[in-house]
């Protein structure tokens, strides 16, 4: 496993308010398994992690979001919180970025919280996912068939809950990506 990700690159797109092991732990899992990842964010420096509802950890910003392009990345992660998503789904340039991953068929992870920024980038609908269980009706408002289970890929895209679901979250996310592109 340790080279299965070889010469893959996986941007990882957050900004404050993340949901520090959303981020942590797929970002050193995909390492592990021989992908170069990059936190993107709007804003350069470093961001704000958060332990559930308490300020953490930060991270370093290796590339902007004017600096990043989908084209540049093999696949794409989006972590939870509450702060995080709720900022980035209404930030076009994020909502852009995101976009130019799922019309490209690319592989991405979205976990948590992190459906809101698939709903915003109008790409949730006639999917199939999970999420955190407070904003399943608005999956489900935005056209997205959801269901209460650790993990779930839909053509290249891996939901799940919340940390409880790392391990599986993280396990899919790899195989998905060392699958490729999905056709849309």
């Amino acid at each position: 496993m340790a080279q299965q990700l070889e010469g893959k690159r996986v941007a990882i797109l957050a900004t404050d308010g993340f949901e520090q092991a959303e981020l942590l732990t797929p970002r050193d899992e995909l390492r592990k398994a021989g992908a170069e990842v990059d936190i993107v964010s709007p804003k350069s420096g470093q961001i704000q992690g958060f332990d559930h509802l308490l300020p953490d950890k930060k991270v370093t910003v290796d590339r902007t979001l004017g600096e990043a392009r989908a084209s540049d990345y093999d696949a794409l992660v989006l972590p939870g919180g509450t702060n995080n998503p709720d900022h980035l789904r209404i930030d076009e340039a994020a909502l852009s970025f995101v976009r130019d991953f799922f019309d490209a068929g690319k592989p991405a992870g979205v976990i948590c919280h992190a459906p809101w920024i698939l709903i915003n980038a109008g790409v949730a609908k006639g999917r199939t996912l999970t999420s955190f269980k407070t904003i399943r009706q608005d999956l489900k408002n935005a056209g997205a068939t959801v269901v209460d289970q650790e993990v779930v890929v839909d053509n290249g895209l891996v939901t799940s809950r919340d940390p409880n679901d790392l391990p599986a979250f993280c396990a899919k996310l790899i195989e998905e990506i060392a699958e490729g592109r999905h056709a849309g």
